[in-house]
């Protein structure tokens, strides 16, 4: 029986190349290269799918090296038509990031830059900075990532001081608002004292200065304080005064100069070394600098590509509004006219994409090209410096090449209750946290009042690798996933209790486990009584230092969550006919008790398994009589 590890690339099988490329119709759509292991490779899109499908494999054509490398693998082609362009984008890039093929551009979720986030799947919509982007909810609205962290809590703060929008989190007192609603920084939201559909119009106009339309907001309420004057209402017009003197101090100092002021324009340029592009995109509405966007991806493509892939990503999710009529790019784009139509469309007027050689706007890309190199620099100096730490900690531990990935494992509990454990990754001296795992401790002799680190250490280094214990034949060296070093928060005792069930499991041969001591940061090895002779200044220590606490602050997170998830399920523990399934669908639902306090019987009704009946028992059980 043929394998598909058997089939040869369609480069050379001409005859099946050929009969495949004459079955890709000449339609839009998306197009899917597959590698001799059957895994998605590449996905693209093309107004013209058999065109550009055969133009990876004309001879003479001009390719990358990296494309020229992926077309040598492929062994099969798939194609799935659509009937415009536009949609050929948006599922483009759908598919890309479930299946996050080797030879797209991939952007990083770059952690140090924060996003504003608007929840509009709530009645009362919070605004808050985050720095983890999670489409949960489809109605919910991220704006960002900033690069000036510093400005953007400003623009926050002085947003919450001109409009009147929730100030806590939570309620301070049940049965009536607290002092900022007396002083009218607040319209009581936790008392309900305004309705949703008010209290959306107020983060309207706050959604609007993250859009850039600070402008457009100004104007807007310049006509309402001047209708108010004419009715005599000049409390109402001096509040709405205050709005726009506030507002028009947070652009004070923005302006850029360009021909036009008119236009909306947004300018992106990026940066390369041999393994990142840092890319920068500027935000300018009316002449006036309104956001610096930044992102980060692996610089295997060639520039336009990787432009583009911010473009896409960056506009997919954007309103109409905030996409810009014009877009400056340092580089000419593979598929300009796709990406302009499809704005176009989206925006409702016209859209152009332009890359400009010359005159004002060409010094507005130099500007844009020149911040990105600045961030370039500062990520080439992280980089040396983990690269010296990596090289003194495989000088300590003799390890034959530098520790692409380590693992680090801690264990967390209050007297072995909810005992949890961690385990973080560090990729090249960095937190590669889409890696990160919990554990939940399943050792029934770990109970409340009795603890017992070594074996639950034990049990999670015995769950983590068990699927290479049970199945010999998968592989190790080169496996992503296999880790060229594991660090156990703990002395001597924890790191024997790991090496016993990693003997077990015939597996210790193929892993170098270590573990840190916290008291003089001391290393031990393996079968050896005294810790090794290092500096707990010197680099290689200070990088375990940092997996270490890094392993012991997720341990100690999670066990906070577990512990307060046990809390409000205790609460509702006293609801009769509401078990531990509608409890969590509740939480889920609500994200936390307070706001199912506050829900209506309706509201609670709408949860899945919570039918009208059980809504009110629990409407009631929070509003006695």
């Amino acid at each position: 029986m043929t394998t598909s590890a058997q089939i040869l690339p369609l480069v050379k099988d001409p005859e099946r190349l050929e009969n495949r490329l004459a079955e890709i119709p000449p339609e839009p759509g998306v197009y899917f290269m597959r590698d001799g292991s059957d895994r998605i490779i590449y996905i693209g899109k093309s107004r013209k799918l058999r065109s550009r499908v055969r133009s990876y494999f004309r001879e003479g054509y001009t390719k990358s090296e990296r494309i020229a490398t992926m077309a040598r693998q492929v062994t099969e082609i798939e194609f799935i038509v659509t009937d415009t362009e536009a949609e050929a984008l948006a599922l483009e890039a759908n598919l890309i990031k479930q299946h996050q093929p080797y030879f797209n551009v991939l952007l990083k979720d770059d952690k140090k830059y924060p996003y504003v986030c608007i929840t509009w799947s709530e009645d009362y919509p919070r605004i808050f900075i985050t720095r983890k982007r999670q489409l949960g909810k489809e109605k919910d609205k991220f704006y960002g990532p900033y690069t000036d962290t510093g400005l953007l809590r400003e623009i926050l703060r002085i947003s919450k001081r001109i409009f009147s929008l929730r100030q806590r989190p939570q309620p301070l007192f049940k049965d009536r608002p607290c002092l900022n609603y007396d002083m009218g920084r607040c319209p009581g939201v936790c008392q309900q004292l305004i309705s949703p559909s008010e209290y959306r119009k107020t983060v309207q106009k706050v959604a609007m200065v993250f859009q850039g339309r600070t402008q457009e907001l100004i104007d807007i309420l310049s006509e309402q304080m001047h209708k108010a004057a004419e009715a005599l209402n000049f409390e109402s017009a001096a509040r709405i005064r205050d709005q726009i003197s506030g507002l028009k101090s947070l652009t004070a100092d923005q302006k850029v100069s360009l021909p036009d002021d008119t236009v909306s324009r947004d300018a992106i340029a990026l940066a390369a070394d041999t393994q990142h592009a840092c890319i920068q995109l500027f935000q300018i509405r009316a002449g006036q600098l309104v956001g610096r966007l930044a992102f980060v991806a692996d610089a295997q493509a060639e520039s336009g590509a990787i432009l583009q892939r911010v473009l896409e990503e960056h506009y997919q999710t954007a309103d109409a509004v905030e996409i810009p009529t014009e877009i400056l790019v340092q580089h000419e784009l593979p598929d300009t006219e796709i990406l302009a139509d499809v704005l176009t469309q989206r925006k409702g007027r016209k859209v152009t994409i332009v890359a400009p050689q010359r005159q004002t706007k060409a010094e507005l890309i130099e500007m844009v090209e020149r911040n990105a190199q600045y961030e370039l620099q500062r990520m080439q100096k992280l980089g040396d410096r983990n690269t010296q730490a990596m090289q003194d900690l495989a000088d300590i531990l003799d390890l034959p090449e530098l520790p692409h990935r380590i693992e680090g494992y801690d264990i967390s509990h209050i007297q072995g209750s909810n005992a949890v454990a961690s385990q973080v990754v560090f990729i090249d001296g960095l937190p590669a946290k889409q890696n990160y795992r919990h554990y939940k401790i399943k050792n029934p002799t770990v109970t409340i009042g009795h603890s017992d680190d070594f074996a639950s250490l034990a049990e999670v280094i015995q769950r983590r690798f068990r699927k290479y214990s049970e199945d010999s034949q998968l592989p190790r060296a080169g496996n992503p996933d296999w880790p060229d070093l594991i660090m156990i928060d703990g002395g001597k005792g924890q790191l024997s209790s790991v090496v016993g069930v990693l003997q077990e499991m015939n597996l210790l041969e193929d892993l170098r486990v270590v573990s840190l001591a916290k008291q003089r940061e001391e290393i031990f090895l393996p079968g050896e009584s005294q810790p090794l002779p290092t500096e707990a200044e010197q680099p290689g220590v200070q990088l375990l230092r940092r997996l270490r606490d890094e392993a012991h602050r997720f341990a100690v997170s999670f066990h906070r969550q577990q512990r307060s998830d046990k809390l409000k399920r205790s609460r509702l523990d006293e609801i009769p006919g509401l078990g531990h399934h509608r409890q969590k669908q509740l939480l889920g639902h609500f994200r936390s008790v307070d706001y199912i306090r506050q829900a209506t019987p309706a509201q609670l009704a709408e949860v899945p398994g919570i039918g009208p009946r059980l809504a009110q028992e629990i409407y009631d059980y929070f509003h006695p009589a």
